[in-house]
């Protein structure tokens, strides 16, 4: 019998959090869905609060097709330029 590593080696990834926004009030809000259905429904109901509590505005849906995959680097690099924080979550 043979056995196998399932581990796999490669270069070590440094990866950190974004820091954390000082206030919530009056940002611009990204909605990142991810093609599942209700998923757009439920995300807007939950930007909605947002708008509600803290004057956020809510600015176009991204979208990625996928939802195993990461969001495409181009939605990410737009939604670097157009709002302040990204929601996203799942459907179903």
């Amino acid at each position: 019998m043979q056995l196998y590593d399932p581990t796999s080696s490669g270069p070590e990834r440094s990866l950190s959090r974004a820091a954390a926004l000082a206030t919530l009030d009056g940002k611009t809000i990204g909605i990142l869905e991810n093609g599942k259905l209700n998923a757009v429904e439920m995300l807007r109901e939950v930007a909605a609060l947002f708008e509600a509590r803290h004057g956020c505005v809510v600015r176009p849906i991204y979208s990625k097709s996928n939802a195993s995959a990461p969001a495409p680097a181009g939605v990410l690099a737009q939604a670097l330029t157009e709002v302040d924080f990204l929601i996203t979550g799942l459907g179903d």
